[in-house]
């Protein structure tokens, strides 16, 4: 939207880090962290937060074409292991949620991201792109073999190999023309190559004298013949023994060719980050800080290993793991506002965070299903430029729009439809718990919390894309599972309460030139309980400026400015709205608005390790203009094996 990519590209490819766990008593989201009870106000809350692990985003500063849904990443992946499958066809193109180059010609419409995001799908084979051919040998009978030397177009009759080319095709039918009809005379060639010339010419002459045809064969020729053989003796014994070796080989990779087509890539990041010291106020029917929010200045690692296999050439099995020791800092400042894109919080134990498998079913239909890492983010195709969480914007809410995120879904179905050039369309089933047997209510493919949606992505000029977002949404407990900003849809003095949501949003980016891109997104989201009367609405936006190649090529600056998820209508019955839950739950969206300013620069040091500082502001953190406002600054080192 280089060397990993494929997803990636985008990648590594995300999906959850940890398994997921059953959903308890309504939690209080990390966007908001109230008291439990009116009588324990005093008390300290440690809210849940969800984590987003980093994908495997591909790096990538050339211009590139890239016809994919699965982050480019993917792409990437998929175009180092074609070279070692024998050519069975052509591969799906897969991008990332991965990051990659700068976009072609033809759009969003049949690409993924670029060099500097990440996301993950899939689109329709293209063509298999031969490795360069070795130095031609003399062509075989079987290519094109001539009986006269009037069928060589590139022989005249005036040249002064005439003579000979007569006597090697008419007497012996040693020469055999290219394709195309043609000798290449004065193509220089090695000893190797004239010793299997020459080698043919023998066969030639022992199947005529064979044959009782030994006047056809002058003795002087046999003579010359002869010389030459012993002369070439050594290189025809090489030329055997590189067919005997060629031949080996290849039974070696037809029988181990599992092996022969996965490949390892990988991705660490390690980080240096902390927050200021900001002044909280939890309730705010009194305007009145009661909270310090404030954290340790923290070192963590992350890491991700993602095996990319395929067993047609064709196909994508993508089987990624995931550790890590970086925590939300949600608990701590009182929100979820300050979260970073490259958390990972399990303890530095190993997690499966992808098991997925892409596969075309025609020209320009992909499908991808798995059991971990198929949901919206990883199947609709990436626009945002600054996508990536090795090495994109440091923030959570700079990776992409909020509402992709609905529904913390992980395993499902999902499909890329090519309808054309300049336009496709993703779709995807993904539900939070989906190996979860048990209660209907908590998990299964179509219990719990779940998520069904589409994106349809246009390339109306070659310079902008655009991916229009919607998604229905089922939540048992009241909460939307983005993570980020207002999640939690009622108060937290309520009882636990399903809901239903619609989502609809859009994302564009406009790439000015090959070194400025502007963009944005916004989204909007519906909610209904399912047994109460009213509704909630969110909206959030985001406008951003990306910098590919600044200072350096491979670099990347990027300027973000938006407004986290916010709750804008709540019209509940009393006792259950979110906005007001400290003053009795009563009706009303939230008063203040948050503002997020981010600034970041990714310098590529080389093609493996990149370091990124950065730095976002929250004004008015948590919708509540008595905070203060909330700095987090990081440094990022990413390295990709």
């Amino acid at each position: 939207m280089s060397d990993i990519g494929l997803l990636m590209a985008g990648v590594l490819t995300a999906g959850q880090a940890f398994p997921p766990k059953l959903p308890e008593q309504p939690l209080l989201d990390s966007d908001n962290v109230v008291q439990q009870s009116k009588q324990s106000e005093a008390k300290k809350i440690v809210p849940p937060t969800q984590i987003t692990p980093p994908e495997l985003i591909q790096p990538d500063a050339s211009l590139q074409t890239v016809q994919s849904a699965l982050k480019p990443e993917h792409q990437n992946i998929l175009n180092k292991i074609r070279e070692k499958i024998p050519s069975q066809g052509s591969f799906v193109q897969v991008g990332d949620k991965g990051n990659k180059g700068n976009k072609g010609d033809k759009g969003a419409g049949d690409r993924g991201q670029g060099e500097f995001t990440s996301s993950s799908s899939l689109s329709s084979p293209t063509p298999r792109i031969p490795p360069s051919p070795p130095p031609p040998l003399p062509p075989s009978p079987e290519m094109s073999q001539v009986t006269s030397v009037s069928q060589l177009d590139d022989v005249q009759p005036s040249d002064w190999a005439i003579g000979a080319l007569q006597s090697l095709v008419e007497r012996y039918g040693c020469i055999a023309g290219y394709p195309n009809r043609t000798y290449l005379g004065n193509t220089a060639i090695n000893r190797y190559e004239f010793a299997a010339g020459l080698q043919h010419c023998l066969e030639q002459i022992n199947k005529l004298i064979t044959n009782n045809t030994a006047n056809t064969v002058k003795d002087e020729d046999l003579i010359k013949l002869q010389r030459l053989q012993t002369e070439f003796q050594a290189e025809l014994k090489q030329v055997e023994q590189r067919v005997d070796n060629l031949e080996s080989q290849t039974s070696e990779i037809q029988a181990n060719q599992f092996s022969t087509t996965t490949r390892l890539f990988g991705q660490a990041i390690f980080s240096l980050q902390g927050t200021n010291s900001a002044d909280v106020d939890l309730f705010p029917r009194d305007k009145v800080p009661e909270r310090k929010a404030e954290t340790n200045l923290t070192f963590a690692n992350s890491v991700q290993l993602t095996l990319a296999t395929s067993f047609t050439g064709q196909d994508l099995l993508l089987t990624g793991l995931s550790s890590g020791n970086l925590n939300s800092s949600a608990s701590s400042v009182f929100n979820n506002m300050g979260r970073l894109g490259f958390e990972s919080n399990t303890n530095n134990d190993l997690y499966i965070s992808d098991l997925s498998y892409r596969f075309p079913v025609s020209d320009n239909l992909g499908i991808i299903v798995g059991t971990v890492g198929v949901n919206p983010t990883n199947t609709f195709r990436g626009i945002n430029p600054l996508e990536g969480t090795g090495e994109g914007a440091i923030s959570l809410l700079g990776q992409r729009n909020p509402i992709l995120a609905i529904g913390n879904g992980t395993g499902g179905v999902g499909f890329d439809w090519q309808i054309s050039d300049r336009l496709s369309l993703q779709g995807v089933y993904s539900a939070e718990i989906p190996s979860f047997p048990g209660n209907i209510q908590a998990g299964g493919l179509f219990g719990g919390r779940y998520t069904a949606g589409a994106q349809l992505t246009v390339a109306p000029t070659n310079n902008i894309d655009v991916g229009v977002h919607y998604l229905f949404s089922h939540s048992p407990d009241g909460l939307l599972g983005t993570g980020i900003g207002d999640a939690q849809l009622i108060s937290p003095f309520a009882p636990a309460t399903a809901f239903n949501t619609h989502a609809v949003g859009a994302t564009v980016t406009w790439r000015i030139n090959p070194n400025f891109n502007l963009g944005g997104w916004g989204g909007w989201t519906h909610s209904n309980p399912v047994n109460l009367s009213g509704s909630v609405e969110t909206t959030n936006w985001m406008v951003f400026a990306a910098f590919p190649n600044l200072l350096r090529s491979g670099n990347l600056g990027g300027i973000l400015v938006g407004q986290p998820p916010k709750i804008t209508s709540s019209s509940l019955p009393e006792g259950f709205n979110f906005p007001n839950f400290s003053e009795g739950g009563t009706a009303g969206g939230r008063d203040a608005t948050s503002l997020h300013v981010e600034l970041f620069y990714r310098a590529q040091l080389n093609d493996n390790i990149s370091l990124t500082p950065g730095v976002f502001v929250i004004f008015n953190p948590d919708h509540n203009a008595a905070n203060d406002p909330l700095v987090v600054g990081a440094l990022r080192a990413t390295f990709r094996f």
